[in-house]
């Protein structure tokens, strides 16, 4: 019989993210600008990012060990349920009373505790649900997924933010979190339960954190890894407030002319994940590529607002293309490279230290925009992980590579 990626588990999961992706883009896309439009300030947005991104920082460190003993599914299903009863109602309060700032900050507060055990139970589950040898076509499907339909969904959400407002887009964001939910709810996969009828004590949980201590400072490779995802993720959700402002308050610019910007970046995206599905690469050309493209992804970001609109579409495509082709490269290789009885509690690790980053670095460009002109802020920042590339990734190659070349199964699909 022949091999295929499209299972009926992993289509059921594609599916699910599917219906998520298309109200969480909407949703956030619309959150984005009503802050600013709300407050006008730059440090504003960027606190909301630092306090959705709190969570991050601790929570998963408290889940990961015990979602490594239990089923991960049951997580994921009523994870995305939960969200989609807090949208829907969010949206009804928001047709009926008036936008507080406060308020806001606790409902982001909420949403991101429970999306931090959403997002760590979809990133543990996931690799299991990819047919083995599928591995880089399993995550060329998953990071192409968001690029098309932002490309769809974020200029329509333009236009509804403007028609219909703030609060329908929620509801419907709510909508179709619960039809993803329903939809994981027929996911067939054994997950077996670690526990052996004991209870979950404060001593097995110490245990277990310190195992995957012990096996993460033994991995050179993948902390450095860690270490630049960190900063470049971070310096980028720092950037995103920064983007916004200038969109908005650039003579000649708007919130229409930023999602045919982010659209570019997208469209330059789904090209470079649809090129990962068809085409495999050799593992000893991976390393190569992958530092190749953060020099000039970061240097790219370095001179973005000093470009002409045309250009600046131009650096977005480019980059999204490289950027797809090689965060899939790093997901496959570093999600096959982990054990799977540690995957949950080292993907914890990661959230947490890109979260913190995320976190900081928020409030660092969101105070240097007050300060700063955007462009000169963007650039200055952008500056960061193209040193970092070095630090972490260059001078550390030989134990990067060797996650990078970690071995494959080859398919026959």
């Amino acid at each position: 019989m022949k091999q295929t990626l499209w299972t009926k588990n992993f289509s059921l999961l594609i599916l699910a993210t599917t219906l998520g992706c298309i109200g969480g883009i909407a949703g956030s896309f619309a959150l984005s600008f009503l802050v600013f439009d709300e407050t006008g300030s730059t440090l504003a947005a960027a606190v909301v990012i630092a306090i959705e991104v709190i969570p991050y920082v601790f929570l998963p460190a408290i889940a990961a060990p015990w979602m490594d003993r239990l089923p991960r599914k049951p997580f994921l299903v009523f994870g995305d349920l939960i969200n989609g009863v807090l949208f829907a109602a969010a949206g009804i309060y928001m047709l009926n009373f008036e936008f507080t700032y406060v308020g806001y900050l606790c409902f982001s507060l909420l949403l991101s505790c429970l999306n931090s055990f959403d997002q760590l139970a979809y990133d543990s589950i996931y690799p299991n649900l990819i047919p083995k040898g599928f591995e880089q076509k399993g995550y060329a499907v998953s990071s192409m997924l968001y690029p098309v339909l932002n490309i769809i969904i974020t200029p329509i959400a333009a236009i509804l933010y403007d028609k219909v407002g703030i609060a329908w887009i929620l509801i419907a964001q709510g909508c179709f979190c619960a039809l993803a939910s329903f939809t994981e709810s027929f996911i067939s996969i054994d997950e077996k339960n670690c526990l052996d009828g004991k209870k979950y004590s404060l001593s097995l949980w110490w245990k277990d954190i310190k195992d995957a201590a012990i096996y993460l400072k033994k991995e050179r490779g993948l902390q450095r890894i860690y270490s630049y995802v960190a900063v470049t993720n971070g310096i980028a959700s720092g950037n995103y407030p920064i983007l916004i402002a200038f969109f908005r308050t650039a003579p000649g610019f708007s919130p229409a002319l930023y999602s045919l910007f982010s659209a570019a970046e997208f469209i330059g995206r789904s090209i470079g994940s649809a090129v990962q599905y068809r085409i495999k690469i050799d593992k000893k050309k991976k390393f190569p590529f992958v530092f190749f493209v953060y020099q000039f992804y970061d240097f790219m970001d370095v001179i973005l607002l000093w470009l002409p609109y045309p250009l600046m579409l131009l650096n977005r495509a480019v980059c999204g293309f490289l950027g797809s082709n090689s965060a899939t490269m790093r997901q496959a290789a570093v999600q096959s490279y982990i054990p799977d009885e540690f995957r949950s509690r080292i993907n914890a690790f990661e959230t947490m230290l890109i979260t913190a980053a995320s976190s900081v670095f928020s409030l660092i460009c969101g105070f240097l925009g007050e300060l700063l002109d955007y462009k000169i802020c963007m650039s200055v920042c952008a500056c960061i992980p193209l040193i970092c590339s070095w630090i972490f990734i260059w001078f550390g190659r030989s134990h990067v590579r060797k996650i990078y070349e970690h071995g494959e199964e080859e398919n026959k699909e």
